[in-house]
């Protein structure tokens, strides 16, 4: 037999070597078990063995003598027994790595170890992680930015033009089907395309992270951080993971061992900024705050994670404390260039899912409103042919309206779009773009359908060359015009005249607040479900009501300000 030993310090061995004895008393035990191994498993609190060793004879003596020596070994050298052990364990393998490697022909460390020591630097790690967040968010507001509107504006134009001529054509025009189609189906399309662009820009950049190895670094920077709202930096993993959904990265919360560890995580998750919100910031970015739109989408994203550790801080004091803080252990897989085939793979696959899943969500949803939208109230109008102020929509909506006033966008099109997003934060651009763009475009000098369809072509080449000139401004270098002026098609329109008017002329401080509070407020209801499923109906509950709670007061505090300081 090896008489290989791993010294664990002299307290641990002190206490090991007490233990040893007591267990060397019980013959019982002593028989059945080797008398190092049993004391170093004790000590080190291993999981099931003491209910075995309960069961002999001496056993419970030998337990209380484990615990005196536990709580002895955690007053002398302020940290668990099992962190101790553990350190020494890791402490034998790198020295036994070491003595079996041939470091002779290394200079200085391998090329991962040169990058690491800058980009987890404790000083340079966490500006290099919010320096790449930037990049990403920049490609996808100025880089997909150009391809929403190009959408955006081909919806509201030469398609929707080209539905209501085959309307009139087929002798429909001006009826309630014309409605469904053209305010309906063709909207609700829209509402699913227009994610496309920006969701694969965002997934793109995050495989590009990811397949070079700098994930596994960004949970090691945030280490710190997140320690403290007593967490580990492991729980920072789930929380990237919400970056692109938040129903994946709750169920991403099974990997941490520790339940408290697990309930906290889940509850903070929701504050990331998920895939479905990024496009009703870049809307309303776009429209109010054209040339910060990549900072104003950047400073939300920041602002979830500061809000998710702010919430942790105090849940940390509150309802639940630290018990038992576990050591930051996670693997660092090597740096290596992405490769072309992984990254489309992994983008291409995650925006497939997305619209997979979430298509069919916005699609009928975007029919239901419509139906709602077509259906008069008060014996005003026609099914189909009603105005929409009138319509039990905007009867439901005009209900929760008055809540919001505070924030600035107290009218009954926002408070429609937010309580379509309690379904799926995806719909929310679908619904703005029915309720903000009902108002029909002048027809005297439509263009034929041929010239419709040619513009959809030449719209999409302008787009792309928009996209290309934006690229070196992330750095900084605009190619492009100086325009100041945000999108002027007719959706960008309506909505910043509708909040304007909803705001009393404070339109940019009002978007910024209902931005606040599409971060901040109640996820999806499949989230929901998900949060329900993992940590139970008690938390759910706690977390709806919070959050639509702090959704409420933060927008009213953002309006406020933005009001004194003259953000209009």
């Amino acid at each position: 037999m090896s008489d290989f030993r791993i010294d664990y310090g002299p307290d641990v061995e002190s206490a090991i070597a007490r233990l040893t004895r007591e267990i060397e008393a019980a013959p019982e035990v002593a028989e059945r078990f080797d008398t190092r191994w049993l004391a170093v498993a004790l000590i080190d609190e291993d999981a099931g063995i003491p209910e075995q060793i309960a069961s002999f004879d001496g056993g419970n003596r030998i337990l209380r003598e484990r615990d005196r020596l536990v709580s002895e070994l955690r007053a002398t050298m302020g940290t668990s027994s099992e962190t101790a052990i553990a350190g020494a364990r890791f402490q034998a393998v790198n020295d036994i790595a070491r003595a079996v490697t041939d470091t002779s022909g290394r200079r200085d460390g391998t090329r991962t170890d040169r990058i690491d020591s800058v980009v987890t630097n404790r000083f340079l790690g966490i500006p290099i992680f919010l320096a790449l967040m930037w990049i990403v968010f920049k490609i996808t507001t100025d880089v997909a930015g150009a391809f929403l509107d190009w959408i955006d504006g081909s919806i509201a134009g030469p398609i929707d033009h080209l539905v209501r001529s085959l309307m009139s054509a087929i002798g429909l025009g001006g009826t309630w089907v014309e409605g469904l189609f053209a305010d309906g189906v063709v909207a609700g399309i829209g509402a699913v395309l227009v994610f496309i662009p920006v969701l694969f820009s965002l997934y793109f950049a995050l495989a590009l992270l990811e397949d070079s190895g700098y994930m596994a670094r960004a949970a090691f920077v945030m280490d710190r951080v997140m320690r403290g709202v007593g967490l580990q930096g492991k729980s920072f993993l789930p929380m990237l993971v919400g970056f692109g959904c938040t129903v994946p990265a709750i169920y991403a919360t099974r990997t941490l061992e520790n339940e408290r560890d697990r309930i906290l995580t889940t509850l903070l998750v929701p504050f990331m900024s998920c895939g479905a919100r990024l496009p009703v910031y870049v809307v309303m970015a776009s429209v109010f705050f054209p040339r910060y739109a990549g900072l104003a989408v950047f400073a939300m994203y920041l602002l979830g994670i500061v809000v998710a550790l702010a919430v942790g801080f105090v849940l940390k004091r509150s309802v639940l404390p630290v018990t038992d803080p576990l050591p930051a252990i996670m693997e660092m897989p090597p740096y290596r260039l992405p490769t072309v085939r992984t990254m489309w793979f992994q983008t291409s696959t995650r925006t497939k899912a997305f619209l997979k899943e979430a298509g069919s969500i916005i699609f009928i949803t975007t029919i239901v409103v419509w139906f709602f939208m077509a259906i008069p109230v008060g014996g005003s109008g026609s099914f189909g042919n009603t105005d929409v102020d009138d319509s039990a929509f905007a009867a439901v909506s005009g209900v929760v309206a008055p809540v919001l006033s505070p924030a600035g966008f107290g009218s009954w099109e926002a408070a429609g779009a937010l309580m379509s997003g309690l379904v799926a934060k995806e719909v929310v651009v679908s619904t703005m773009a029915q309720v903000y763009g009902v108002e029909e475009v002048e027809t005297a000098d439509e263009p034929g359908l041929a010239a419709s369809i040619g513009s959809i072509f030449t719209g999409f080449g302008t787009a792309t060359v928009r996209a290309v000139e934006s690229i070196p401004s992330i750095v900084g270098i605009n190619l492009g015009s100086d325009a100041e002026e945000g999108p002027s098609g007719g959706l960008s329109a309506s909505i910043r005249d509708g909040f304007e008017e909803s705001s009393g002329g404070h339109g940019a401080a009002a978007a910024l607040a209902f931005m606040v509070f599409i971060l901040i407020y109640t996820p999806c209801v499949a989230a929901v479900g998900a949060i329900r499923h993992e940590i139970g109906s008690r938390w759910m509950w706690s977390s709806i009501v919070g959050q639509t709670a702090l959704a409420w007061v933060m927008a009213v505090v953002v309006f406020q300000i933005g009001k004194l300081v003259g953000l209009g």
